[in-house]
């Protein structure tokens, strides 16, 4: 493993991919998404896209996701199988063209060549500004707050030479593109990226020939910013004397931008009808003056490269021109198996606990950020070394977290008296919860007074490593990661109170929206913050937090809850988008039968496609508490195998279960609540011993379809 991130790019080839799945039909992009469930369509050893990611999504964001997935050669391959398998003849002969045409078109290039461009004789100003911006990059970088046990290696290697060359000079023919995006959740590096392509040249290393000045403006720091020139913006980091603006005005190909953090920007009202700004020395507010950069008006002939957690679903894209999309995703699989190996330091334990996580498909994606895995291994190893008799079959998401952060303060020292720490808990979790409503990510020093949060807690949070200060950012804080702030923001709609976190609507009309959106879209940020909501309600979590960090839960929450379950039984999920794994997934997460019994005595019909181990599971245990399902859509792609190979992590033995077809018997049951009438079965994939068990459970007496397709 390396300090590297993973990156994926693409060339003008996308929009040609991209035109083909928009020409498929509503049935053949259903089709589509199938075969990509498909183990026989896939690369060996290919970690699924879950469902609940690819069932909504249109033809761009399913690209979008694809690209997350798959090296674009890759990509390419597995989308002429699947239209194969489609039996799409005219759009093979098309994909098997372009596959040959973009082969041809790539040349190798000498990787000794650094890039095009006449070298230059370098002025005495520019050598300062090179010396001065390289200081104040690893200033920042020594800022960073990793933590002490973070496994996390800084070694400029040959590979990531070659990787940050790629983002400005791919291998191909062409114009190179002048506008670049670094797209990737929170944590996975998208950040850590641009500041090293800033400090490689800042050390003359890399595009020395191309670019003469590079600019590293921080979305979060302008946001505090007054009324500002473009040019006095351009000489904030200028030593002494005024920055040249004659020769970057003469030379504006030769300058590149590296904007950091587009989703800290607060746009201004009606951006898209504003006049072109091209005067260098008019005033205006910094977010205004980089809105007109973006839109190519400012300085049209210069590079951008832009850092973002949402691309194509924002405002970004419609500002841009051309951009030329890099998907940052963070650690492969092999870097997190590393990580594992390193931090346990005992291969073999190591690589059986993350056999258990790859069960849980949501938790091992969120590791490819490097803190998920810190927070992960962290709180396992405190488990495992506190409690002899840990078992880590029981533990969910949630519980990972909630008992990390339990375990942190159960040490701490925090001189806040016994009667302050409910209200203190009320006040950075509802700062957290109102930051995911607005996409606010960083918090300023008047927004921490207003809560009232007080300096002993907010210290210890830094010892922690829970909240960190922003560099470039006076004042400012920020989660160390974002999941924190979802864990929190999540804990807000627990806690006790009727105070919504921003004002207006009550704690429970917030909880309430948020549940109907989260449940109805695939942002990952709003499907973990529901997760964290659910797993939240487990007693023994409960009971876990209230103990260690002395915050008191809302005795009504579950009441609360089962009046928004009531609503299950009035809408249509045809007409009315409404993602039934995730909403398994949440009341998995609680492993409160009971609870989730009641909850699901509101659901008639449902929609589920099983493909992987966590779906099953999942399904397993909420269809069988499904006492007035009429109606089931089930689709089932890959064999459930009658057993599998699993482990004990005490004795770190292997034995074989039949974990699997126990679990598709939780699911058959659902067949004799007395209220079955519909089941479609069409898009399943079903093996000898699930087929057995389906038809035992259809002879049973107590089954009363009517339908069955």
């Amino acid at each position: 493993m390396n300090s590297s991130t993973n990156i994926s790019v693409d060339d003008g080839s996308y929009e040609k991919l991209l035109s083909y799945l928009m020409g498929l039909d509503q049935y053949q992009l259903e089709e589509f998404k199938l075969c990509l469930q498909s183990p026989q369509l896939l690369p060996e050893n290919f970690q699924k896209i879950p469902w609940a990611n690819l069932k909504a999504v249109n033809p761009t964001n399913l690209l979008c996701l694809l690209n997350e997935y798959f090296p674009e050669r890759q990509l390419w391959e597995v989308t002429l199988r699947i239209f194969e398998k489609m039996n799409l003849t005219s759009l093979c002969e098309e994909v098997r063209a372009k596959m040959n045409e973009i082969a041809q078109a790539r040349e190798p290039q000498d990787s000794n060549q650094e890039e095009p461009g006449m070298p230059e004789e370098e002025t005495v100003p520019r050598r300062i500004y090179r010396e001065k911006m390289k200081a104040k990059i690893l200033v920042m970088w020594d800022h960073i707050p990793w933590p002490e046990d973070h496994i996390y290696l800084r070694n400029v290697t040959e590979q990531e030479h070659e990787e940050l060359k790629s983002l400005l000079y791919p291998n191909r023919i062409g114009a190179q593109p002048q506008t670049i995006v670094l797209e990737g959740r929170a944590g996975v590096g998208k950040t850590t990226l641009a500041m090293k392509v800033m400090l490689h040249w800042a050390e003359g290393f890399l595009f020395q020939h191309r670019f003469s000045y590079v600019f590293y403006i921080s979305c979060h720091k302008v946001e505090e910013m007054e009324d500002i020139t473009f040019a006095d913006l351009l000489s904030q980091d200028w030593p002494e004397s005024q920055a040249p603006i004659e020769e970057f005005m003469c030379h504006p190909e030769r300058l590149l931008f590296i904007i950091d953090g587009f989703e800290e920007i607060t746009l201004p009202s009606k951006w898209d009808n504003s006049p072109p700004y091209t005067d260098w020395y008019q005033k205006l507010p910094v977010a205004r003056i980089l809105l007109h950069l973006l839109k190519k008006e400012l300085v049209p002939t210069a590079t951008l490269l832009i850092t973002t957690r949402d691309y194509r679903g924002g405002d970004l894209k419609k500002l841009l021109l051309n951009p030329w999309f890099v998907l940052i995703s963070g650690f492969t699989e092999g870097d997190r198996e590393e990580y594992f190996i390193r931090y346990f330091g005992d291969q073999n334990k190591a690589k059986k606990i993350l056999h258990w996580i790859r069960r849980n498909e949501t938790l091992f994606h969120s590791c490819s950020a490097p803190l998920v895995c810190w927070t992960v291994c962290s709180c396992l190893r405190r488990q495992i070394g506190r409690n002899p008799h840990f078992r880590l079959s029981t533990q969910t998401t949630t519980s990972l977290y909630a008992y990390f952060f339990s375990s942190l303060f159960t040490t701490a020292e925090v001189s806040l008296s016994d009667q302050n720490w409910p209200e203190q808990w009320r006040a950075l979790c509802s700062l957290a919860a109102e930051g995911m409503w607005f996409s606010n990510f960083t918090f300023a020093k008047e927004v921490i007074e207003h809560r009232r949060l007080e300096v002993p807690l907010i210290d210890s949070l830094f010892r922690l490593n829970i909240l960190q200060k922003v560099s470039g950012c006076e004042d400012c804080i920020t989660f160390t990661h974002q999941s924190f702030q979802v864990f929190f923001g999540a804990m807000f709609y627990v806690l006790g109170g009727t105070e919504g976190s921003f004002g207006g609507p009550t704690k429970h009309q917030e909880m309430r929206v948020l549940l109907n959106d989260a449940l109805a879209d695939t942002n990952f940020y709003w499907n973990q913050m529901a997760l964290f909501f659910f797993g939240l309600l487990k007693r023994d979590i409960t009971r876990e937090l209230e103990d260690t960090l002395h915050c008191k839960m809302s005795p009504r929450i579950m009441d609360e809850l089962l009046e928004w379950a009531e609503e299950l039984d009035k809408f249509d999920p045809v007409s009315i988008r409404f993602e039934f794994l995730q909403f398994f997934q949440c009341l998995y997460e609680t492993q409160e039968e009971n609870f989730v019994r009641q909850i699901l005595n509101h659901l008639l019909e449902a929609d589920l496609n099983i493909f992987g181990h966590l779906q099953l599971r999942v399904s397993s245990f909420c269809l069988k508490l499904c006492q007035r399902l009429s109606k089931l859509r089930l689709s089932v792609s890959g064999p459930i195998s009658h057993t599998e190979l699993t482990f004990d992590l005490e004795t770190l033995e292997t034995k074989l279960v039949d974990s699997k077809i126990r679990q598709w018997q939780g699911i058959c049951s659902v067949f004799c609540n007395g209220n079955m009438r519909e089941l479609d079965l069409s898009n399943s994939e079903l093996n000898a011993s699930s087929m057995k068990k389906l038809c035992y459970e259809l002879r049973n007496p107590r089954c009363k379809l009517q339908k069955l397709t």
